[in-house]
């Protein structure tokens, strides 16, 4: 039986709960901070391999927009948040109130970066105090760092930086739009949690549901 077979619809039911309770946290302090109703959902949940995680973002060669940190505590690991240049341009404009912002050509505009970090802030900080205090779990998030580059290059820096290995990742997907936009307008990117090898046991026993 492979690793990944061992976790059931069970498991990810409530890892997709997690991230529901996240993104309505994160929707709300968006809708603070951009003065307009801001929706988001979670429509699915994954656990990956590595490549099929490379896979998802577009293959190891395609440039994104990114944000990564360090997950300290009692179940260290990494987590990346990825999106489309496009797509991570069109939400950037809608913070900054630029609609000439775009991600595909640098020199970038410091107020954008800013902007994006914050937004990376938002989302992972929301995530991560719902599986906080859904698995009462001590939880601590670094810094985040942005990455406009290729997807290889991005999360393999982040990984070989600290030394960690993961063969899976737990694939969050994530939607958010402003209110009254349409499904195209809709900006979808992935959030991929990489628990280091030794936390995914600790994660599913806080969880309370046994591995299978």
């Amino acid at each position: 039986m492979t690793f990944m077979s061992q976790f059931t619809s069970i498991h990810l039911d409530i890892l997709k709960e997690i991230g529901n309770i996240g993104s309505g946290n994160a929707a709300t302090a968006l809708s603070k901070l951009l003065n307009k109703k801001i929706e988001m959902r979670v429509p699915n949940v994954k656990i990956v391999s590595f490549d099929e995680m490379m896979e998802m973002a577009g293959g190891a060669e395609n440039v994104v927009a990114s944000v990564f940190l360090r997950i300290e505590g009692e179940i260290p690991g990494s987590m990346f948040f990825v999106l489309p240049l496009r797509q991570a341009t069109h939400f950037i404009q809608q913070m900054i109130g630029d609609i000439n912002f775009s991600f595909e050509e640098p020199p970038y505009n410091e107020i954008a970066l800013s902007a994006f970090q914050e937004l990376g802030n938002i989302l992972s900080g929301s995530y991560l105090t719902a599986l906080s205090d859904f698995t009462d779990l001590s939880l601590y998030p670094s810094v985040p760092a942005l990455g406009i580059d290729m997807v290889g290059a991005i999360i393999s820096f982040g990984l070989i930086e600290h030394s960690q290995v993961s063969d899976y990742a737990i694939v969050i997907d994530t939607s958010l739009n402003e209110e009254g936009s349409t499904d195209s307008e809709r900006v979808k990117g992935h959030f991929f949690l990489l628990p280091d090898p030794s936390s995914f046991q600790i994660l599913f026993d806080a969880l309370g549901v046994a591995k299978t």
